[in-house]
């Protein structure tokens, strides 16, 4: 059934949609550009970070573009002086509270915060730094994750991958008011919860208030250790998965060029699981036969479908 076209007026521009679109859709079909921090394509609508404002004809208020239906005959303005100024308030309270260290965090100049300040020429010192009346920790325990508190905007993105997505529920919202965080139950370290470490949470995260814990330090040691013979072993996947950080199309396979760069980084041995993983997946087809055959044939009460994964994440989601 063909749903019921909405038009409307957007910076000016006539704009038809389907009934049940959002002014932010009604944007991005018209290619205007509204910012925007808590909203991500892969979850649900939440509205609370206020930087997707947009002004309507006749509204009193300032709605939200992601949780805002577009309406027949709205006239929409998404860069009026009104917006902007409200954006920048926005923005100014989330940079005061926000932690300055941007030349040592891991997301600069890919950080989502960080580039809005720099698009509405944000002051850190318009508004009283919230930080100088803020403990915050830092969470290490995890050996997969790491989370900063400091650089946390609380748009709530991690919460809502980790139960709309992975259907983990390792975070979410504790206290009220200026006192409310992104925390796990309890409020205990990442290492006591049921996280799986997938890292989902880190991909949808704007800022650097989840990472993957990094242990480059650690390698470098190693490697200049001449007591140590350091081996790296790579899985099939990798020779793939590199070639477009080398500027080759997606899907190239670069394991020459992965080897010789390994090796020249210090590494005394580079060992492929390539082999290993063709095995394995011989053991598992066998496996699998065997399960049928006794299911099928001798009618033993065997588990199947036989289920397998090289994933960490996989493995503990199903334990």
């Amino acid at each position: 059934m063909t749903k019921k076209m909405i038009n409307l007026t957007i910076d000016g521009k006539k704009a038809s949609v389907p009934e049940g679109a959002t002014l932010l859709d009604v944007a991005k079909h018209e290619k205007v550009k509204i910012p925007t921090l808590c909203y991500h394509e892969d979850l649900c609508i939440a509205g609370n970070c206020r930087v997707c404002v947009v002004e309507v004809e006749g509204w009193r208020v300032l709605p939200a573009s992601c949780a805002t239906p577009a309406m027949e005959g709205m006239v929409v303005y998404t860069n009026s002086p009104k917006v902007r100024r409200a954006r920048k308030d926005v923005l100014a309270l989330l940079v005061s509270e926000h932690s300055t260290q941007c030349t040592t965090c891991y997301r600069s100049t890919n950080c989502e915060l960080q580039d809005l300040a720099s698009e509405y020429n944000i002051d850190n010192e318009i508004y009283i730094n919230l930080l100088k009346n803020k403990t915050f920790t830092i969470d290490k325990s995890s050996w997969a994750i790491e989370k900063d508190e400091s650089k946390c905007i609380r748009c709530q993105r991690c919460v809502r991958t980790c139960a709309e997505l992975q259907k983990v529920n390792a975070l979410d919202v504790i206290n009220k008011g200026a006192d409310m965080k992104i925390a796990t139950f309890f409020d205990t370290v990442m290492s006591d919860v049921v996280c799986t470490n997938c890292g989902q949470c880190i991909n949808r995260c704007p800022t650097g208030a989840l990472t993957e814990r990094r242990y480059i330090d650690e390698i470098w040691e190693a490697i200049g250790d001449p007591k140590k013979h350091v081996i790296v072993q790579t899985a099939p996947a990798v020779r793939v998965a590199l070639g477009e950080m080398l500027g080759y199309e997606p899907g190239a396979r670069v394991t020459g060029k992965m080897v010789t760069a390994l090796k020249h980084l210090g590494f005394d041995s580079v060992l492929d699981t390539d082999f290993s993983a063709d095995l394995t997946i011989v053991e598992e087809a066998y496996e699998l036969l065997d399960r049928l055959k006794r299911k099928l044939v001798d009618g033993e009460d065997v588990s199947i479908p036989l289920m397998t994964s090289c994933s960490p994440a996989w493995i503990k989601f199903i334990e």
